[in-house]
């Protein structure tokens, strides 16, 4: 399902059920949230925050401020199930990329080649992602939102074999919903371990892998008359010594967000001063380049709670029935990948695809999280494989596979600086709209083994100023 080029989401079909609910109101609990409204009477959305009434910030996103990537399968799924949504977020100012053409990326051999393609997707804050996407289940769905309101607890039935509901507090007063299904999709901090361990089952067991990455974000205003070729630039880090990278990511409104990151608790500043400094001390100096003359018009924002964390549910021998958990609840990344909203997407039109197929909500539990756990599989192993290759990462360390595919991606990417058809493929996979075998195709085997034997030494990019006048023009 995950490489499909043809989604197919169910219309109209016999309803599951009365009423679903949804405990979380971000992308995953949104997406979550549409796909319910196929199969239910009534969804109900709850959310701890409040929602603001334009694109801005909120609390319950703390890492709304720094760069968030809708990757092309992202996009391909959001369209299908918000048809309009991309022609509104163009509307709304947000911008369309061609990964290949505007995209120049120093990587651990140079930069990319780059060249005209139809890997697109639209560059926006997560804020006006998420509130382009609210205002479509407001208006077109069937969807109630609880704002401000926070689940307490899961409602069971006598014997627990059944998830009823939930006990919900709001403003000091507190009550019950029933629903036939709840969905949790509350993020990184579900409960869900613990309420399933109250009603007598076993918590899933938890893989956690985390390279210490953490990131500080500024957001500039583009100069007037700003014209450039390109609507994104990175500087990647270079394991196992050079640290650092950043990015350069435009957004609405003639914003540009810049985001600094680094492994092993390498934490970048968050004062003006040091936050250019650590840009000045990136492999190749053209984010410091950009951003020392650019107008801030925001403080520098920091995050560092991007641990890589699988909750194996789909390995407990036991789950209730009515109650199901997708998105950051499951799985998350580290966020320097951009896989989440991805992720978030096609756990949405898993969910949907599960719903359809089983002919009632007795054991779609167990049935969706192994469903699920497919999914997330691929995503899982690129990030990790990629985070293992920090010394001071801890969760796991690397196997004699996983480095063999390290050293094979390496080869990759050395071999797409020179050749386009190369990077092609490459950015397919990235964009999670190809699978990795296609980086595995004899083609390339070849291409890679020429290369070995013709070079039989490290290629390094020697020119630290390479590209960075026409880059910045």
């Amino acid at each position: 399902m995950i490489y499909s080029d043809k989604i197919n989401i169910s219309q109209q079909q016999p309803k599951k059920g009365n009423h679903a609910i949804v405990i979380g109101g971000s992308i995953a609990g949104l997406l979550g949230g549409r796909i319910l409204t196929n199969h239910f009477q009534q969804v109900t959305i709850i959310e701890r925050d409040r929602f603001p009434e334009h694109p801005q910030f909120r609390p319950g996103v703390a890492q709304s401020h720094h760069v968030h990537v809708l990757l092309s399968k992202g996009q391909q799924i959001l369209e299908q199930l918000f048809p309009g949504l991309v022609k509104d977020l163009e509307t709304a100012g947000s911008l369309k990329i061609d990964w290949a053409a505007e995209f120049p990326w120093y990587n651990l051999f140079g930069w990319q080649p780059r060249f005209r393609s139809e890997i697109k997707s639209c560059l926006c804050s997560r804020h006006l992602l998420e509130w382009s996407i609210r205002r479509q289940l407001t208006a077109d769905y069937s969807v109630q939102f609880l704002e401000g309101t926070q689940v307490k607890n899961l409602l069971s039935n006598v014997n627990n074999s059944k998830v009823t509901g939930v006990r919900i507090k709001s403003n000091s007063h507190e009550q019950d919903l029933t629903a036939d299904l709840v969905v949790d999709a509350s993020g990184r901090n579900s409960s869900l371990p613990k309420w399933l361990t109250a009603l007598g089952y076993q918590a899933p067991e938890e893989t956690v892998i985390n390279s210490f990455l953490g990131y500080s974000s500024r957001w500039y205003k583009c100069p007037e008359g700003f014209q450039t070729d390109w609507k994104v630039l990175a500087v990647a880090p270079k394991p196992p010594n050079d640290r650092r990278g950043g990015v350069i990511y435009s957004v609405e409104n003639d914003c540009l967000v810049t985001t600094l990151w680094a492994v092993n608790k390498d934490y970048p500043p968050t004062d003006e001063v040091g936050f250019l400094e650590f840009a000045r001390s990136l492999r190749n100096p053209i984010v410091y380049e950009f951003i020392k003359d650019a107008q801030p018009i925001s403080p520098v924002y920091s995050y560092r709670r991007t641990e890589n964390r699988l909750s194996h549910y789909d390995k407990l021998s036991r789950l209730p029935d009515g109650i199901i958990a997708i998105g950051d609840a499951v799985c998350c990344f580290n966020p320097v990948y951009g896989q989440g909203m991805t992720v978030a997407a096609l756990g949405a039109i898993t969910l949907d695809g599960c719903l359809q197929s089983n002919p009632s909500l007795k054991g779609l539990s167990k049935y969706f999280q192994k469903q699920l756990a497919q999914v997330n599989s691929i995503p899982w192993l690129m990030a990790t494989a990629e985070d293992l290759r920090w010394p001071g990462t801890e969760g796991a360390k690397p196997d004699w596979m996983t480095r063999l595919i390290q050293q094979y991606l390496d080869q990759v990417l050395r071999l797409s600086v020179e050749h386009p058809e190369v990077y092609q493929k490459y950015i397919v996979v990235m964009q999670l709209t190809q699978p990795p075998k296609i980086l595995f195709q004899p083609d390339i085997m070849a291409k890679i083994l020429g290369q070995i034997i013709k070079n039989n030494q490290q290629f390094e990019s020697t020119d630290r100023e390479q590209n960075i006048p026409k880059l910045l023009c």
